[in-house]
């Protein structure tokens, strides 16, 4: 060589303008170098790797990377304390495989969506090393485990260290987003858009952000309901004395209060919580349902998302989870009662051949019965349960086995293939059973009876679809397929962090994110999904 470069792990042998070798100083490339060249092999052929100048491809005046037209601000929830840095790189293997995603389906579309992690917990103080001096010194390793990730819920029901959550993560997505802007000029004229991706515990506090749910409204939610339990009962005179001045020193101190809050906002304008409008809210692996109920939320009847999230707030809520999450919960009970026994919707598998498009497959349910057969006129009405008062009826564990679709009933075989039938079933399931010509007269028939006055909110079909009348606006629980040799009691410990690589995860996510795009004349070569 004429010329040889020094580098940390590896050298550079220059033997002319054509001839440049790297090679590795690892032990073992070393002897096996030494090995071939006593075989009579060069060195350059043994081990070396050829280095050249330029480029493999040329570049032009056209190549310039697409442009940004969505970024994901990802969240992570509980443990960030005990693996710093893990958010980054749990972002950058969504980024790598929604690249894959984008090549394979979305490669003719000019424009791109960007994902940004957001590392909220490790510029938090808290208690400082309190809870660290009063961990007791054995099974140490376990006690700091717990420390550095259950103890984020700990910290969240705390009415002390609540506040500095909260704070800590809509700071940083102001941070991220205001930042994004000033390097990228043109995202906010073109009306670029901005969702978010929120896993475990960072679902529940995006979601306290975007609404401003705090635990004092509750309280004082509380005592406005005493106060008319009080009403209510019978007092003495001197009771109803002391209450109405009670009523009338709290309304000179709202007034007041009122006219403060007024002054100071007149003199400093209050920014907003978050500096953009969420387009879509992604929970992943989401406890959110659980601190819902707990908060005091109830079903209703209008089938809105508006009852939990309102739409000025966030276009689109969606709960992705996997069967066998144990943090997962589902959200759609929340907003009508009886969806509990209704099955999440299926997220498509990654290389689906003509997906059927989500807003297009139809509920189903959890555990279809059989209709009875003889019942007559009169009793068909009165024994029908309605969407509100209806009772929950068994629920099938999710993703039963392959096995049991052999014992399964023609009936309910619809809703239990979820694996390899349920695709077949939510397309063909309802006209299955009969000829062409009755199925085409039995679809115009339940058409008719959809659309009628007074026929029956839960009807359901032999096929075990449902036909409801109060029915949500759009749906929101998705749930992931299990794999066919897929362990559950191994995957209850692993579902919950498995969420970042999956290819499946990755095209639903663009899916609802390049909607618009797709609706376009030119569409892309996913059109179905």
């Amino acid at each position: 060589a004429i010329h040889s470069l020094k580098l940390s792990r590896n050298h550079v042998d220059w033997h002319s303008v054509d001839e440049v070798y790297l090679y590795s100083d690892a032990t073992t490339s070393k002897i096996a170098r030494t090995v071939t060249q006593k075989l009579g092999f060069s060195k350059a052929s043994s081990s070396g790797t050829r280095l050249h100048r330029g480029y493999v491809e040329e570049a032009t005046l056209e190549d310039k990377p697409p442009q940004t037209s969505h970024i994901v601000f990802v969240v992570h929830g509980i443990g960030q304390k005990m693996d710093q840095g893990r958010i980054i790189k749990n972002t950058a293997m969504m980024r790598d495989t929604a690249r894959k995603v984008e090549e394979k389906y979305f490669s003719n579309l000019a424009t791109h969506v960007e994902f940004l992690p957001v590392e909220w917990r490790s510029k938090l103080t808290l208690d400082g090393d309190t809870v660290d001096s009063i961990t007791p010194d054995k099974v140490r390793g376990l006690r700091d485990m717990l420390n550095s990730s259950a103890m984020d819920i700990m910290y969240y029901t705390s009415p002390l260290y609540r506040d500095e959550l909260v704070k800590g993560l809509q700071q940083e997505l102001n941070r991220l987003y205001t930042l994004f802007c000033c390097r990228n000029p043109e995202f906010e004229e073109k009306g670029g858009k901005v969702s978010i991706v929120s896993h475990s515990l960072g679902c529940v506090i995006t979601y306290d952000i975007m609404t401003g749910w705090n635990p004092v409204r509750l309280y004082e939610q509380l005592l406005q309901k005493e106060e008319e339990e009080l009403e209510d009962r019978w007092m003495s005179y001197e009771e109803q004395r002391l209450l109405e001045e009670l009523y009338i020193t709290k309304q000179r101190l709202k007034d007041i209060e009122e006219r403060l809050h007024g002054l100071k906002a007149s003199t400093i304008s209050k920014p907003p919580v978050l500096k953009f409008k969420v387009e879509n809210f992604f929970c992943v692996g989401s406890p959110l349902a659980v601190f819902l109920a707990l908060r005091g939320i109830r079903p209703g009847n209008s089938g809105s998302q508006d009852h939990i999230l309102p739409r000025t707030i966030c276009n689109r809520l969606l709960n992705i989870f996997h069967p066998t999450d144990p943090v997962a919960y589902r959200l759609e009970p929340l907003i009508l009662k009886h969806y509990s026994n209704i099955s999440p919707v299926q997220i498509h598998w990654y290389n689906t051949a003509n997906p059927l498009p989500y807003e297009h497959m139809k509920p189903s349910f959890l555990n279809p019965t059989k209709e009875p057969t003889s019942v007559t006129d009169g009793e068909s009405g009165s024994t029908v349960p309605s969407p509100t008062t209806s009772p929950v009826m068994v629920r099938r564990h999710y993703g039963e086995s392959i096995t049991n679709i052999g014992k399964a009933s023609i009936l309910g075989a619809a809703s239990i293939g979820k694996g390899l039938g349920g695709m077949l079933f939510s397309r063909f399931g309802r006209s299955s059973t009969t000829t062409p010509e009755a199925g085409k007269e039995g679809a115009e028939g339940d058409e008719k009876k959809a659309t009628t006055v007074g026929t029956p909110p839960l009807s359901h079909s032999s096929s075990g679809f449902l036909e409801p009348i109060v029915e949500l606006e759009h749906r929101i629980d998705f749930e992931l397929r299990e794999g066919l040799v897929e362990s559950r009691y191994w995957s209850a410990v692993t579902s919950h962090t498995a969420y970042w690589s999956s290819l499946d995860i990755a095209l639903f996510l663009l899916t609802f994110m390049y909607k618009h795009d797709q609706e376009d004349p030119d569409k892309s070569n996913l059109d179905a999904v």
